[in-house]
């Protein structure tokens, strides 16, 4: 039986926002911070901090996007 070939790298459908997007970063980065705020207050140290590094990845991402 002949093999097909596999799908590779073909698009799924889902679309990546572009590396430059300093609006995503922001919105990500902002999104993520209330994330953890809220887990911090519930008192899940481990989901707080788990969106804090999030939200660190993205202000990493828009400080050097700007240099």
């Amino acid at each position: 039986m002949p093999r097909r070939p596999s799908q590779g790298n073909q698009p799924t459908g889902f679309v990546r926002p572009q590396a430059g997007n300093v609006q995503h970063f922001q919105r990500s980065y902002e999104r993520y911070l209330v994330m953890a705020r809220a887990e911090a207050l519930t008192g899940d140290r481990i989901a707080a901090e788990n969106y804090f590094q999030h939200a660190e990845h993205y202000f990493r991402a828009m400080r050097e996007n700007k240099a």
